[in-house]
């Protein structure tokens, strides 16, 4: 039989968890991008990609209170679908993810080579030195890296709010941009969504928690609401200076915004520090979903070995790792960005699917919530992809 992980995350440590994995691309990067594609519709995208997590994460919820294990929606799909569904949904997972921590890691990188000069294969290394070191974090146990977690956050909060501040002390630069498109509100809010996604991590930690069935909901709920607040303050900031045409030639840094201000530091930091806590949070995340496949035998069966303590999965994380590093080593961030925003879309969409397989006793949102979710899902990947 194999050892479980201890429960030792709480309701608190599950939403730093929650926001650790969701503010860094999404509130540094991806408002800004999706800015460049919804013009002034750009609050009404940061809205339909909320309301789609919204119905998504209630349906990871759900799944992970009436299933509390390691792996996500792997799990849920072997145990509410078919063992076909639940690989599908694992590889999806571990592709997706894996993206999303090795774009991270790059674009600290990038902050890094912006500020000192340094090349292009310098910027390489020090994405995969930086995977290794929180690698490293990981696997001294999940309660360490919730203190870290917890740093990582307030540091990234504080630079949001800097940067909000900063903009509406200047005064209001905006022109009215308009979509270029019907699809351009529909893909910025795919877009979006991406940005959003770090709630799942609530859910692939479901065997850590402690009472799932009620912490696993309040804290998805939580994420997504305090998330949303500052995507939109950061949304008005934007529109507020006129950042579109800056966005578009800035690789999409916000602090280019606040030049002129001696609080940029204070921003840039925030940023890093930001992709820090994206990339602590996938590699717990991906390597847990790692641990669950190499429990049933769809990966060698050696990854689902623990430490002594059972605090952690040294194999399965070192194999995260390994893809999360070939990743930043080999792909650009754009590429890796554009993986992980179709293959995550997909994932949810085979969530809502087994969400809809719950039985009643066991559940606690009704089906119409997953039916919507899967409908945003799919509809999102269909109007996006017309779109380009």
């Amino acid at each position: 039989m194999n050892k479980q992980l201890i429960r030792e995350t709480g309701l608190a440590g599950a939403l730093v968890i929650g926001l650790g994995s969701i503010l860094g691309t999404g509130a540094y990067v991806s408002v800004g991008l999706s800015a460049t594609i919804a013009g002034d519709m750009l609050v009404i995208a940061i809205l339909i990609a909320a309301a789609t997590a919204l119905l998504n994460g209630l349906s990871s919820a759900q799944l992970a209170a009436a299933h509390p294990v390691s792996g996500g929606t792997y799990e849920y799909g072997y145990q509410f679908l078919n063992p076909a569904s639940g690989i599908v949904a694992g590889v999806l997972f571990i592709i997706a993810k894996s993206a999303s921590a090795a774009t991270a890691a790059l674009a600290v990188a990038w902050y890094i080579s912006a500020s000192f000069g340094l090349s292009e294969w310098l910027v390489s290394l020090i994405a995969v030195s930086l995977l290794l070191l929180f690698t490293l974090l990981v696997l001294l146990g999940v309660r360490r890296s919730n203190w870290l977690n917890l740093l990582l956050v307030a540091v990234s909060i504080l630079g949001l709010l800097v940067f909000i501040a900063v903009s509406f002390s200047q005064p209001q630069t905006a022109t009215a941009v308009r979509p270029d498109s019907e699809l351009s509100l529909f893909h910025a809010a795919a877009l979006m969504f991406v940005a959003f996604t770090g709630y799942g991590r609530i859910a692939t930690m479901g065997e850590e928690i402690t009472e799932p069935r009620k912490n696993i909901p309040k804290a998805v709920v939580l994420t997504l609401g305090v998330v949303t607040a500052l995507y939109i303050a950061v949304g008005l900031a934007i529109l507020h200076v006129g950042g579109l045409a800056s966005f578009q030639q800035s690789h999409f840094n916000i602090s280019n915004l606040v030049q002129d201000s001696p609080w940029q530091w204070l921003v840039i930091v925030g940023g890093a520090v930001a992709m820090c806590g994206v990339v602590l949070n996938l590699l717990l995340g991906v390597s847990r979903v790692v641990l669950a496949m190499g429990r049933r035998g769809d990966l060698p069966r050696f990854l689902a070995n623990l430490d002594r303590d059972s605090k952690s999965a040294p194999a399965a994380t070192w194999l995260t790792f390994l893809i999360m590093a070939l990743i930043a080593l080999f792909g650009g961030i754009k590429s890796a960005w554009t993986l992980s925003a179709f293959t995550v879309l997909v994932y949810y969409g085979i969530t809502n699917i087994a969400a809809l397989k719950v039985s009643a006793e066991q559940r606690f949102i009704p089906k119409a919530v997953s039916v919507l979710g899967l409908i945003s899902c799919f509809g999102l990947v269909i109007l996006a992809a017309g779109y380009q």
